[in-house]
């Protein structure tokens, strides 16, 4: 019965052990930096819940191209303001000249958030433009994108 008991607890040990240098390797993720993660509100998958509007065509885009350029230049303005401001972190036109004009991704908590934050769009408000809003769960390395496009742009996008 002896070896029994040396063989059944030299199992136990191997599997106590695997079970700690398990939890060591997801405790200690390679290039892990809680600083960041603290400061970037990041969950324990790095990720943090936004809210994502598509921009879409408005019901009201009878303007001369007079107005129409000068909806879209204020609607630029507003762009940089709100990313300035941080409530949002990404934002930008498709390319197809669809329905759906672009996107933007707010870093608030609710929909109601955006959706005042939308009506603050001088496009939105002239009816040019209308937003489809839904919450959205991404990394949270989304609300550094602004930092790092400033140190890549030559100009501002509404001048």
């Amino acid at each position: 019965m002896k070896p029994l008991n040396l063989y059944l607890t030299l199992i136990f040990f191997l599997f106590i052990s695997a079970a700690c240098q398990k939890s060591n390797k997801t405790d200690k993720i390679e290039g892990y930096n809680a600083e960041l993660a603290l400061k970037l509100k990041a969950d324990q998958y790095g990720m943090s819940p936004y809210v994502m509007a598509f921009l879409k065509r408005g019901p009201n885009r009878n303007q001369d191209s007079l107005t129409a350029a000068n909806l879209q230049k204020a609607h630029l303005e507003n762009i940089t303001r709100l990313a300035e401001e941080g409530t949002l972190v990404l934002a930008g036109p498709f390319m197809d000249n669809g329905e759906i004009r672009g996107i933007y991704i707010f870093n608030v908590a609710t929909i109601e958030e955006a959706r005042k934050l939308t009506e603050s769009d001088p496009a939105i408000k002239a009816g040019r433009l209308i937003m489809e809003l839904h919450p959205w769960y991404g990394s949270a390395a989304v609300k550094e994108i602004n930092a790092i496009h400033n140190q890549l742009s030559k100009e501002s996008v509404s001048e």
